[in-house]
């Protein structure tokens, strides 16, 4: 079983959302569907509503420093 992931873990989830969307520019996804993402991903165990636009901004940003890097 994967280990809990939460809504501060942004860089876990950055790392877990390019292995699932490869192929997807961070940039390009909407909130409510990167929130959706998330809550979506093996291993969540946070409380939905606790997400908020600091925190999506974190996971962003994390998903795109891996999709970057990727790129490379």
């Amino acid at each position: 079983m994967p280990r809990e992931i939460h809504w501060t873990d942004a860089e876990e989830i950055g790392i877990q959302l390019q292995e699932k969307y490869p192929d997807l520019d961070p940039l390009t996804v909407r909130f409510t569907d990167l929130r959706r993402y998330v809550i979506e991903l093996e291993g969540f165990a946070d409380d939905a509503q606790k997400s908020n636009e600091p925190k999506l901004e974190a996971i962003q940003m994390a998903w795109h420093e891996e999709f970057e890097d990727a790129k490379s």
